[in-house]
């Protein structure tokens, strides 16, 4: 079997590498190399890719200490993205009430208050960023009143989140820097909601902490800022984008709001937001996975982006479907590491776009010389995104 360099060359704008399709198709299960670490599977098949994230014999913690396939030369996978259960478990517990569907739909109203202020602003100067008009304040200002952290102080944290992304866009010597001064910021927001709490998630979570020590909890925080924002305001434009490119998509939500929720579970499934596969698993057993044995300790890449894209469970998968129900799709994951802010960030897509299909309902493309794409990081989506009503 012969191994691949991967990730495979980039496809323009929001398109599929074709050699994921060819894989799916004749390969399902094939060997990769990425730029460092040792070869690993790939997985390409939704069912395969349900085993990798859901099964128990796969395992991220099994990762730590090894030569991880990753597409950067330090591997900064840490905290409870590297833990199994019971370990996940007890460090994720002290959040659990954060994210949940009843506590984010009484984020609702703030949300479209935020939203509809900025999409106000924004159509106001005629011509606008989708990305920084629109996107990146939103998601920010959503997080840091969850979080409690301060507003003022985003554009520290929003390059700190783009540097925990980044591919090649930066150096290592960048990344670990940005990391390190996120975890003194934040170490020292936690030590001063120790002092004094409030009604944040900050210090709910200090008073559920149970056994998790001050250095996991340090590092939890850290995570839900990054990817509480960093992902969503990557994901809006991208939805923005496929609408806006087929003017009829983003109409016939303009005419039937009650679309909007099934299509943004269609857009998760539609748009391959990862460039380079979810985070590896370790088999901590011999499993077999579309009739190849995958032994104990190999790693396996699971590509969610292709296994959506799968006609064994999606009719038509290279259509967008804006009313597709079921939609067993894998944009936010699944099993012990399924994305712990997915109700957070379905109420922001779905009240972005309630937002701007009323308040905007001309919205177009300036066109393609409107775009830039993102280059060198771990989640594709333009850096701007020219709109105007």
């Amino acid at each position: 079997m012969p191994t691949r360099a991967f990730p495979f060359p980039p496809a323009p704008r929001l398109d599929l590498e074709p050699e994921y399709r060819r894989l799916q198709q004749e390969e399902p299960v094939s060997r990769v190399r990425l730029p460092y670490g040792e070869e690993a599977w790939l997985v390409t098949r939704h069912a395969d890719v349900r085993t990798v994230l859901t099964d128990p014999r796969f395992s991220r913690a099994a990762a730590v200490g090894r030569d991880v396939p990753r597409v950067a030369a330090e591997d900064f996978s840490a905290g409870i993205v590297a833990m199994d259960p019971p370990e996940h478990t007890r460090v994720r517990s002290v959040c659990r009430t954060a994210f949940t569907a009843r506590t984010v739909a009484r984020l609702r109203a703030r949300a479209t208050g935020i939203a509809t202020e900025l999409a106000g602003d924004a159509l106001a100067a005629g011509t606008f960023d989708a990305v920084e008009d629109f996107a990146l304040p939103f998601t920010l200002k959503m997080i840091c009143e969850l979080l409690g952290v301060p507003f003022a102080d985003r554009e520290h944290f929003r390059h700190w989140a783009e540097a925990g992304l980044a591919a090649t866009a930066i150096s290592e010597e960048e990344r670990w820097s940005a990391t390190a001064a996120m975890w003194d910021y934040i170490a020292a927001l936690v030590a001063e909601r120790e002092r004094r709490p409030r009604e944040d998630l900050i210090s709910a979570m200090l008073t559920a902490r149970g056994t998790v020590s001050h250095d996991e909890l340090v590092m939890l925080v850290m995570t839900i800022l990054v990817a509480g924002h960093e992902t969503t305001s990557t994901q809006l434009p991208n939805f923005l984008y496929v609408l806006l490119a087929d003017r009829d998509r983003f109409a016939d939500l303009v005419a039937d709001p009650a679309l909007i929720p099934t299509a943004v579970e269609e857009l998760m499934r539609y748009v391959p937001l990862e460039s380079g596969g979810t985070s590896p698993r370790y088999a901590t057993a011999d499993v077999e996975l579309s009739g190849v044995l995958v032994e104990a300790g190999s790693p396996v890449v699971p590509a969610s982006v292709i296994a959506n894209r799968d006609p064994a469970v999606f009719a038509d998968p290279d259509r967008l479907a804006l009313a597709r129900d079921p939609n067993p799709h894998l944009g936010f994951g699944l099993g012990a590491h399924f994305c712990l802010g997915a109700p957070l960030a379905r109420l922001e897509l779905r009240v972005a776009l309630e937002v701007l299909t009323s308040v905007a309902p001309d919205l177009r493309l300036v066109g393609e010389s409107g775009i830039d794409w993102k280059t060198g990081m771990l989640v594709r989506g333009p850096s701007r995104l020219t709109l105007t009503a």
